[in-house]
């Protein structure tokens, strides 16, 4: 087992919410074949000890949240019997709000819901150690080790502190420490002065779920690249727009898109867990034309992606543990200034066919906000089918306001896709 310690970085502490509740992440595959018990266990075994935050618990030191590594135990398996097609959906309602034993740990466990034939697999990991890319890597490396139990996956070093990943010329720069410090100092004046207050009801977390099978999921992707715009804006646009449609002045026209940190620092593998992402926030244009708003916004989220500057938001961030608790506390209780955060996974770099069993499906992973406006939507595909999750809470936002706005972006979608491609 890993030993060390490390302070949770800002946006790890903000993901754990300081302890004041679950914020776990669940990611489901479906598996047909045979699945065993002893490879199971080797397979998580293997795993766990390949990545040092699933031998780590939590602990507080001095008014902050640390990963300590040791003998945590091995990630528990909890087996159901499955006897029906949506057991593993009950399971992931159930699983966001159940919390972790941080100060035992592990920070993993798994549901194994399990017929003769069919089973799925729930991880759950809470979001602090695990973002989407990761939830993919560990599935990824379960499977393989559950159908070959020799095949070696590596193993990597855990830092011990953020500025181990921050190059020595910034952490010299004063300027930068400078303007670190000012930003906190600023954040610290703003909370000062803005109330903190829980407004409205709390309700209770639901997901939407839904897919675009393999012809729709092919058609809108040629037809994107036609009109040369991503995947990512047509589904932005379209669901802005249909929340403005349903929302109407309760629409703050503003999507939050987080990015893989990995694309910019070096240090994290992709293999490598991590839970911290840069964001972007995107808008629709008064333009005419769904392709045209589109590409503005294509255009947008590139502009915004090139000034990303992901080891400065590091350093910064640890200027920013001052105000965390508020910060944390703010989230809790103001709507903020957008309508949805969305993620867009893409292709899961997850195999469909395993020498002993075969993946039937993969599960967009699913996140229970405790904030006031939790409303994430995210899409995948496997196996040529994009998968759809539409998770809020309707303390926030109805469940039939967000079934609506669902069905009107999928209208939308499908009626400019079979649209011939000259038809403006």
């Amino acid at each position: 087992m890993s030993t060390f310690t490390r302070k949770l970085i800002l946006g790890e502490r903000v993901m754990y919410a300081d302890g004041a509740g679950p914020v776990n992440c669940v990611f489901t595959v479906s598996v047909r074949g045979e699945i065993s018990q002893e490879k199971l266990r080797h397979a998580l075994n293997t795993v766990q000890a390949k990545h040092p935050l699933l031998q780590a618990r939590i602990v507080w030191k001095r008014g902050r949240p640390y990963f300590v590594g040791g003998d945590v135990g091995e990630i528990p398996v909890r087996v159901l019997e499955r006897k029906a097609g949506d057991d593993w959906q009950k399971v992931t309602e159930v699983e966001w709000g159940l919390p972790f034993d941080v100060v035992k740990g592990p920070l993993a466990r798994v549901v194994w819901v399990r017929s003769e034939t069919v089973s799925e697999l729930v991880l759950v990991c809470p979001h602090c150690i695990c973002d989407g890319a990761t939830g993919v890597t560990l599935m990824r490396e379960i499977l393989l080790v559950l159908d070959r139990p020799e095949e070696p996956i590596g193993s990597y070093s855990v830092f011990g502190s953020v500025k181990e990943i921050i190059p020595r010329s910034l952490l010299a720069d004063r300027g930068a420490r400078i303007r670190a410090y000012l930003r906190s100092l600023g954040l610290r004046i703003l909370f000062s002065l803005r109330p903190i207050r829980k407004t409205g009801e709390e309700g209770k977390s639901y997901v939407i779920r839904w897919r675009l099978d393999e012809g729709m999921s092919g058609a809108l992707i040629e037809r994107c690249r036609s009109e040369d715009v991503t995947v990512h804006a047509a589904f932005c646009v379209a669901l802005l727009g249909a929340y403005k449609e349903v929302k109407k002045d309760g629409s703050k026209n503003k999507v939050i898109c987080p990015v893989d940190i990995r694309r910019y620092v070096r240090e994290i593998r992709k293999d490598m867990m991590f839970a911290f992402a840069p964001i972007v926030e995107l808008s629709n244009t008064e333009i005419e034309g769904f392709w045209e708003q589109c590409r503005q916004l294509r255009k947008g989220l590139a502009e915004k992606i090139d000034t990303i500057k992901a080891y400065e938001l590091l350093l910064h961030s640890e200027y920013y543990h001052p105000v965390a608790k508020k910060l944390i506390r703010w989230l809790c209780s103001d709507a903020g200034s957008h309508d949805f955060t969305f993620s867009n996974m893409g292709r899961l770099d997850i195999p469909e066919e395993y020498e002993t069993f075969s993946v039937e499906a993969v599960y967009s992973p699913t996140v229970a906000f405790p904030w006031r406006n939790p409303t994430t939507v995210v899409v995948s595909s496997f196996r040529r089918q994009m998968e759809f999750a539409y998770v809020s809470n309707n303390g926030f936002l109805s469940y039939s306001e967000a079934m609506a706005i669902k069905e009107r972006a999928m209208e939308v979608l499908i009626d400019v896709v079979v649209q011939p491609v000259d038809a403006g």
